[in-house]
């Protein structure tokens, strides 16, 4: 599933005195089998552009459509259409574990796909849900019957995100996947999001204030700043800027700032940013 947004402009609390553009002629796309990131100072419209993707906020100018789904303001809007999209396109919030409400982990996670397949049969509904908690790397069988309450953070997130796969969407959005997690849980999730990419989920975008995690994993990257977009392209051209980057209020990655000292030292160094890359180049520089 193909998005392509065009113009697509939005104002919070349209025609009061408290009117906010949050989106100013957003135009971009993003093709099915990106892992796309989306970053941007607070406030500068990146929510409010995801939350479109699955009509949780309406367009009201311009046009986008989200595979065959057409979520533009002139086009005719269909029940049974958006909820079909909704199962297509799942939703992950920043800190889901607090979402969690069920008694038990199976109930939490059958609970999006009840809602969305409510002519599924107990088995059809049980089989979902299994296979959604393996996907995760959660064993239905030692984690089904337990309270998610009881479980760890890490764990806890693990199945909010189950919760949303269970549908099988083709496009998964996640807000600060990584936000509140320790270096080994932030790399054990992104290292389940590239599983589910691989096997699951064909499109997988991140909103994320961590912008080493977007230079090693994303490869494309759309910069927001006051409702626009400001910068887009690969890692590396978003990040080779770093007075842009400074102007627009957020950081450079690691692997950016240190190849940048590195310029800046005489050393010829063109990498991509991820860590592996930038180890290979320090190692070719060693060598000559």
């Amino acid at each position: 599933m193909q998005i392509v947004a065009e113009k697509l402009n939005f104002v919070y609390n349209k025609k009061t005195k408290f009117s906010v553009k949050a989106l100013d002629e957003v135009s971009l796309t993003i093709e099915e089998g990106d892992f796309f990131g989306i970053i941007g100072h607070t406030g500068s419209g990146k929510s409010t552009f995801i939350q479109h993707l699955n009509a949780l906020v309406p367009v009201q100018e311009g046009i986008l459509k989200v595979g065959e789904y057409d979520l533009s303001s002139t086009a005719k809007k269909d029940k049974k259409a958006l909820k079909k999209l909704r199962s297509k396109v799942g939703m992950v919030f920043q800190y889901p574990e607090y979402q969690l409400f069920e008694d038990t982990v199976f109930k939490d996670v059958a609970f999006g796909y009840s809602n969305f397949f409510p002519e599924a049969t107990k088995e059809e509904k049980s089989k979902a849900v299994c296979e959604a908690l393996r996907l995760v790397g959660l064993d239905p069988e030692e984690y089904a019957e337990r309270s998610p309450f009881e479980l760890s953070g890490g764990q806890k997130r693990r199945v909010a995100i189950a919760g949303v796969i269970v549908t099988r969407p083709e496009i998964l959005v996640l807000d600060e996947p990584v936000a509140g997690l320790d270096p080994k849980g932030k790399r054990e999730l992104m290292k389940l999001l590239h599983l589910l990419h691989e096997k699951e989920c064909k499109t997988i975008i991140i909103v994320s204030h961590d912008m080493d995690e977007v230079a090693e994993n994303c490869n494309k990257v759309a910069v927001f700043s006051e409702g626009k977009i400001v910068r887009m392209g690969t890692p590396k051209d978003v990040f080779s800027d770093a007075e842009e980057i400074k102007r627009l209020r957020l950081d450079m990655p690691l692997t950016g700032y240190l190849g940048q000292t590195l310029r800046e030292n005489g050393f010829s160094f063109d990498f991509d940013l991820t860590e592996e890359d930038f180890i290979k180049k320090l190692q070719e520089i060693k060598r000559g």
